[in-house]
């Protein structure tokens, strides 16, 4: 105790100094839009870069859990590859067409990209994942993010080169979902406990749920394909006097070791914000 009064005794002036410099900077940030953005995006690449580091080294430590995990969700893919495409509208004129075209006239309505996970926390309330990917190789907010045993969260930052992803383990977290076996649709979410453990809630007390039924993410999502893995049901709480269930699933996702990761694109709901933020122009 002695030597650390010291120190500071010692070091008074340089301490003072460091600690002005970290209060200027936090006024500056918060007066300003400008430099609040410069310094959330600076602060994200220097978090990020040392993210990578221990990433890295822990990393080689699951190789053999990873590559496993790789080819599991490769093969999950290529039998999906078809429920990426679907039937174009013929009620709506596009006067320019950018959008991928198969063989069958089916256009492309998701656009997958990997990314390898360089941060995660589990244990607090609002959790997220740093990936190494960002806008520079085509992340964009909103972005729903897929491993490779079920959904794992959404975009809500990006950087040049690092994107932040909210978790399914986060206070605010929402996603449309719905029993597989009959499309009984409800809302998912955390209640900040058990990071194995969602609630889906609003379920209705006519769907003839058991433990163990698969629950998917549900047609009404904007962010995520349908039918994507969520987790199993691990308990029902029934409410008298509700005629809704609360029921309990367990993450199909691991989210203590999630290493790679797909961001998902909804190209179609994208083209569509484009559309309705397009001011109109008389021709």
């Amino acid at each position: 105790m002695k030597n650390i009064f010291f120190f500071i005794r010692r070091y008074f002036t340089f301490l003072s100094f460091l600690l002005l410099q970290v209060f200027a900077i936090i006024l500056l940030t918060r007066s300003s839009k400008a430099h609040e953005a410069f310094f959330t995006d600076a602060t994200s690449e220097l978090t990020g870069k040392l993210n990578k580091r221990y990433s890295n080294l822990r990393s080689y430590f699951s190789l053999s859990e990873t590559n496993r995990q790789l080819a599991e969700e490769n093969t999950r893919l290529k039998n999906l590859l078809a429920s990426n495409n679907i039937a174009p509208d013929s009620s709506r004129v596009m006067y320019t067409d950018t959008t991928h075209v198969d063989s069958s006239g089916r256009y492309r309505k998701f656009t997958w990209l990997p990314a390898r996970v360089i941060g995660n926390t589990v244990t607090l309330q609002t959790n997220f994942l740093t990936l190494e990917r960002g806008s520079n190789q085509g992340v964009k907010k909103g972005m729903a993010v897929i491993g490779p045993q079920g959904i794992v969260g959404v975009v809500v930052e990006t950087s040049s080169n690092i994107s932040k992803v909210m978790s399914l383990l986060h206070r605010n977290s929402r996603v449309s979902a719905m029993l597989k076996k009959d499309n009984n649709a409800g809302s998912i979410e955390w209640d900040g406990n058990d990071p194995s453990i969602l609630t889906l809630r609003n379920v209705s007390k006519s769907a003839k749920v058991v433990k163990g039924d698969s629950v998917v993410t549900s047609t009404y999502s904007a962010n995520f394909p349908s039918h994507l893995m969520v987790g199993t049901v691990a308990s029902i709480v029934e409410d008298p006097s509700s005629n809704f269930y609360t029921l309990k699933v367990k993450t199909a996702t691991n989210f203590f070791n999630v290493q790679y990761v797909y961001l998902v694109e909804n190209t179609r709901y994208a083209e569509q914000l484009q559309l309705e933020n397009t001011p109109m122009t008389n021709q």
